[in-house]
């Protein structure tokens, strides 16, 4: 069964799982997750309450994810963002949020991920997730 929803944001979160602070103690190097990281994952996390299923997916998931960025020159509505932050660290971001909200039991049992990212009046992230079988 093919699953779709879609968060709104008063602007997109723009940090990601990538950046992460370090600080050293006695030479030795230690790294948390910075604010930002913490507050766009807290966002996400409340954005997905409402639409997580009754019980997390135990087989392989199909995610496509379309990051629409908010911006406010209306020649750019609908085009491709080719800016920071990058797909990937974006995806990792929300898909962890996915993971801890209870869509799945780990983020390894995506088979198939889509990431787009484009410009819009309004910012937003657009979720298609399905459970899929072997052929």
């Amino acid at each position: 069964m093919k699953n779709q929803f879609f968060l709104t944001f008063d602007t997109m979160p723009k940090a990601t799982a990538q950046q992460k602070g370090v600080r050293v103690v006695n030479g030795k190097p230690y790294f948390y997750k910075k604010n930002s990281v913490e507050s766009a994952l807290n966002l996400f996390l409340i954005g997905l309450r409402p639409h997580r299923p009754p019980r997390p997916v135990d087989g392989p998931v199909k995610v496509s994810l379309l990051f629409e960025f908010d911006c406010k020159d209306k020649r750019k509505w609908g085009k491709y963002k080719a800016t920071r932050p990058d797909c990937d660290n974006m995806a990792k971001e929300f898909i962890d949020a996915m993971s801890k909200s209870g869509f799945w039991n780990d983020d390894a049992q995506i088979a198939m991920l889509g990431i787009t990212k484009k410009y819009a009046e309004k910012a937003a992230v657009k979720v298609w997730w399905e459970e899929v079988q072997d052929p």
